[in-house]
């Protein structure tokens, strides 16, 4: 292994940490002034922004578009490295990545900060912003193609120094992610480029807002798994390292991604259930295959668990949840992730709502919306890259990880904050009161409204509070941290190891590919036919705020 040329590409990964920190530190604020709201504390007037939907687009872009997609780069580049002993096929490709997602972070930054792009973070028209906006999506979208580039490049060029062995399995997992990805940005890659952006410089005078949707939630939902499946890489393989234990199965754990390659993406109707113009029985198959998704999730649910208690029971805990005391608690790594589970796992169960076609009904564009996605996203996602950050700072940097102490603090105020106000949002979702709005100007609310308010802004509080000790713990291993330290990846031994898989799970991705190909032109082919021979071209742009 070349540790200088890997050194190399680590100096551009750990810069791409900082812009993706960066990004949700200004995200996380915007997400304490939107809580503060609901008591009527408008901090937006007092920091000079135009409107709360101003705040709303830059909690929305920086903490869900900006933070995963930059974090994933850096983390699964890291990954692939360690993984194949190797550094990245090409250091051109590297730079690459890097240089486009600081020339996309800039420029929609910058049109969402003079709100000119004020369009929350689904952007949907007719609501329409800055050409820039658009074009700076445009440039973090493609450098996670680089990303996915150099990844396969990199995975092709040891296969072909290893013929017929599996793919290390850290290694595999990073490709098919990206993989999975490319093919769900598809969709939204051809709504900026074919309606948005054209539409937004001028060349047309209108566009198709149901076309738009259409093409978003094609992304839409498997961006949710893009976003998780990271975090699952590290649940996975380097959690159970991490707590003293072995990966329960290696041919399990490939089975479980390519699951989510083919299910993850035919499933974006299930977000437009109350769209007119999508036939119902679309939405049923969507619906079908969105409860499909729940099957590798369950597996990993188990897996991780069983990886877990193994530790716990050799760490001498005794009946039935002994074994969860005995966990390394006092890592903050491990707690960040271990409550991660924990978050994550009601989010999941609150999801099986949003995915029935009749529940969805009741609780669709309501708060309950942003309850769920607190939990799973804002929790299972964001925790678990706090914990992986806490010792791969320390590895790209050389520096031992400052007051530990408050990372785990860090972790238990986003829990406790994010239950109380998810708690909040869900039970005033199911009052009807909606998600996008600023409540706090509406001359509607009502007084059932009232608690889940001010759940919603303590909670908010309080999870602020986590994410400011995050970043104290940051700032303080880069800046105060005089110790240096050595930090290797977190790798979990094999308890059945990839030798024990058939042979389609390590050699013929390709296959995998076709089901989801077919999958897609199944679920999606026959509407999009059927629309393209009269789109709706009806929709001018306006801004609202």
């Amino acid at each position: 292994m070349s540790t200088e040329a890997i050194r190399q590409h680590d100096r551009f990964i750990r810069w791409q940490l900082y812009i993706a920190f960066a990004a949700i530190f200004l995200g996380v604020i915007m997400g304490l002034f939107q809580a503060l709201e609901r008591m009527n504390i408008d901090l937006f007037k007092v920091f000079g922004f135009a409107s709360y939907y101003q705040g709303l687009t830059l909690h929305g872009v920086l903490n869900v578009l900006v933070f995963t997609t930059a974090f994933i780069g850096a983390f699964l580049t890291y990954v692939t490295m360690r993984s194949l002993q190797r550094p990245m096929a090409s250091y051109g490709l590297t730079v690459a990545q890097f240089v486009l997602m600081v020339v996309g972070v800039v420029l929609a930054g910058w049109k969402m900060l003079d709100n000119s792009s004020t369009v929350l973070f689904t952007f949907y028209p007719p609501l329409q912003a800055h050409p820039l906006f658009y074009l700076g999506l445009v440039f973090v979208v493609l450098s996670s193609w680089v990303t996915f580039l150099n990844i396969g490049l990199t995975v092709r060029s040891w296969q072909r120094e290893h013929p017929g062995k599996p793919v290390p399995l850290q290694a595999f997992l990073s490709f098919i992610v990206y993989l999975m990805w490319f093919i769900a940005s598809l969709g939204v890659a051809a709504e900026v480029l074919v309606l948005l952006l054209p539409w937004s410089l001028g060349w047309v005078e209108k566009t198709d807002p149901q076309l738009a949707r259409t093409l978003f939630w094609f992304t839409g939902h498997a961006i949710v798994y893009f976003w998780l499946l990271p975090a699952y890489i590290s649940w996975y393989t380097m959690l159970p390292k991490q707590v003293g234990s072995k990966l329960l199965s290696d041919p399990l754990t490939r089975l479980v991604f390519l699951m989510f390659l083919i299910f993850s993406v035919p499933v974006g109707f299930h977000h437009q259930f109350v769209d007119p113009g999508v036939p119902v029985k679309w939405k049923t198959v969507h619906a079908a295959l969105t409860y499909a998704v729940f099957f590798p999730s369950m597996i990993t649910f188990f897996s991780v668990i069983a990886s877990l208690e193994m530790a716990g029971r050799a760490r001498g805990g005794q009946g039935l949840f002994g074994w969860i005391f005995k966990l390394p608690w006092n890592d903050p790594s491990v707690t960040a992730q271990l409550l991660a589970g924990i978050g994550f796992m009601f989010g999941g169960i609150s999801g099986l709502i949003n995915a029935s076609y009749n529940l969805n009904q009741v609780v669709h564009n309501t708060s309950f919306i942003p309850g769920h996605f607190h939990l799973t996203v804002g929790t299972g996602v964001f925790l678990s890259y706090l914990g992986i950050s806490y010792w791969l700072i320390p590895s790209l940097t050389g520096r031992k990880l400052w007051q530990p102490r408050l990372g785990v603090l860090s972790s238990w105020l986003w829990l406790i904050g994010v239950f109380i106000f998810s708690r909040g949002q869900i039970a005033g979702g199911l009052e009807g009161m909606p998600r996008r709005t600023w409540i706090a100007a509406a001359t509607y609310v009502f007084e059932s409204w009232r608690i889940p308010n001010l759940m919603t802004a303590v909670g908010g509080t309080l999870m602020f509070l986590g994410a400011m000790c995050f970043f104290g713990v940051l700032l303080g291993t880069l800046f105060l941290s005089r110790e240096r330290t050595t930090v290797e990846m977190p790798v979990a031994e094999a308890m059945t190891p990839p030798e024990a898989a058939s042979p389609i799970f390590t050699q013929h991705v390709r296959v995998w590919v076709g089901v989801l190909l077919v999958l897609l032109v199944v679920t999606y082919g026959p509407y999009l036919f059927g629309y393209l021979s009269s789109p709706a071209f009806v929709a001018r742009g306006f801004r609202v705020w």
